[in-house]
């Protein structure tokens, strides 16, 4: 039976740099949105207040809210803790949807938005990962 060396396993797990960067621009753009998003719960700014109060959401739980996702966040830019912070951005996306559908918001445009911005989070990893291409892979392997 014959073994791989750790030099062959890590050249079958190589991903080209057009995926790579490809995969870290849509990562950094969902983090960077994701950080705003998290700065503007904690700084409670007035448009903050009044998406609460349109919600039905106590404004109190914007600081918790914020920290959530700025933890979430946080794990998602560590590359050691990638799909552990993508895990939890779509549980906090998740939420966001079930918000806009208790709400009956437009479908397209609000309550899918979460869904969108999921997608994103998972191609960013997807793009850059090769161990979770191979769990999820796009079409079958010849």
């Amino acid at each position: 039976m014959e073994t791989m060396s750790a030099a062959a396993a890590q050249g079958a797990l190589e991903v080209p740099k057009g995926r790579l960067w490809a995969g870290r621009a849509i990562s950094g753009l969902a983090a960077a949105f994701m950080l705003l998003d998290a700065a503007m719960k904690l700084a409670k700014p007035t448009q903050v207040a009044e998406a609460f109060v349109r919600t039905g959401w106590p404004l109190e739980l914007s600081v918790t809210l914020g920290a959530i996702l700025l933890g979430s966040t946080i794990l998602y830019v560590i590359p050691r803790t990638v799909v552990l912070g993508a895990i939890l951005l779509t549980g906090y996306l998740g939420g966001a949807v079930a918000t806009n559908l208790r709400l009956e918001n437009p479908l397209f445009t609000n309550t899918l938005f979460p869904v969108y911005f999921g997608v994103l989070v998972w191609l960013g990893v997807w793009l850059r990962d090769p161990q979770l291409r191979e769990m999820i892979p796009l079409r079958e392997s010849r």
